[in-house]
């Protein structure tokens, strides 16, 4: 095959090409492959570019004739490692003396792996949380059908603590529903005009009694002299907000106000222009920085033990983070230990 139509071809592909001519040297790549290896590997051997035993070997297995073939091969970077899936397909030239090149496929399969990495931790997770409270229920029942079974105390006190666990579990079951079902309209903008102090007065109307119950009280400020209008799900924003409150009350600890302050402002870096912000921010302990870039992961806590005699499922802020990204916003979270903790929501204003 003609030197510039092998040029021509892998050009044309997005992925990183690597042609191997007979003699094992790399005779033509792809300008995304040269961005991948560096353009130093123009001429060199396979073996000097390439280096990973795996690869190397399926490499020269079709060279030796063997049929199209495939590997893997890993590339340690800064942010991490990217594995890619390696497809060797081969060349034969006719004449009277053929000769057998390769073209070598690239594809980035890096994300593949995460997926079922994250896919492996949610499930794992999510039958850690029900295993605890389904064992302590079927426990209860097993102690209700024999030594409690004529005892009224021991039944009535066995009884609430089987509703409390399943009164979890049902928590649990529903945030993983509404988790899913943010997740899949992540990708698609809402459209309904919202007015953002309205609605933040309609959380405080809703949390009021239980902050009165917990002796606290909630406070809503606003410099905002013109309706406070962004795209949203009205439903979508108003979880976030009694997500984070309901949060600010239980964690903020009793007698300490919560307050929601809402303001305008310029957005920055992708977020650029007006926009719209809601602290919410209470007096609580804090939380060691160490913690604040992992919230938002699923099931992740701080005081595990804590938050769930609380009621936490280590969902809430998954879901929160979800429904910001959704209306192309921003989230970010600030803390000192002993002064409390603000959760920003940045959305854009119109």
């Amino acid at each position: 095959m003609p030197t510039d139509l092998i040029q021509t071809i892998i050009d044309a592909v997005p992925d990183p090409m690597l042609h191997i001519a007979a003699g094992g040297e790399i005779s033509h790549a792809n300008g995304a492959a040269t961005a991948l290896f560096g353009e130093w590997i123009l001429g060199r051997s396979h073996g000097a570019a390439l280096r990973q035993p795996a690869l190397l070997s399926r490499v020269e297995a079709v060279l030796a004739g063997e049929p199209t073939s495939e590997a893997r091969y890993e590339r340690s970077e800064q942010a991490g490692v990217t594995e890619y899936k390696v497809r060797i397909t081969a060349l034969t030239t006719g004449g009277d003396r053929p000769q057998r090149s390769l073209l070598l496929h690239f594809t980035d399969i890096t994300h593949l792996r995460e997926a079922e990495e994250i896919r492996r931790d949610f499930v794992a997770n999510v039958s850690h949380e029900l295993r605890t409270p389904l064992t302590s229920v079927l426990g209860f029942i097993e102690t209700l059908r024999g030594p409690a079974r004529d005892d009224p105390a021991a039944r009535d006190r066995f009884l609430g603590i089987m509703e409390v666990e399943a009164r979890r579990m049902n928590r649990l079951v529903s945030d993983l529903l509404s988790l899913s079902r943010v997740e899949a309209e992540e990708r698609v903008r809402p459209s309904e005009e919202i007015d953002l102090h309205a609605l933040l007065q309609g959380v405080l109307a809703a949390l009021k009694p239980r902050a009165e119950g917990a002796g606290n009280t909630l406070v809503l400020e606003f410099d905002v002299d013109q309706p406070a209008t962004v795209m949203g799900d009205r439903d979508q924003l108003t979880q976030v907000f009694m997500n984070l409150t309901e949060n600010a009350l239980k964690y903020g600890g009793p007698d300490k106000p919560v307050r929601l302050t809402l303001t305008r402002g310029e957005g920055r870096g992708q977020l650029k222009g007006p926009i719209l912000q809601v602290d919410v921010t209470d007096q609580g302990e804090g939380i060691d920085g160490l913690h604040l870039p992992r919230l938002t992961e699923r099931f992740y806590r701080v005081d595990a033990h804590r938050s769930r005699e609380m009621g936490g499922t280590g969902l809430g802020l998954a879901i929160v983070k979800h429904i910001v990204n959704r209306h192309r916003g921003r989230l970010r979270i600030t803390s000192e230990q002993g002064r409390g903790s603000t959760f920003s929501v940045h959305l854009p204003a119109i």
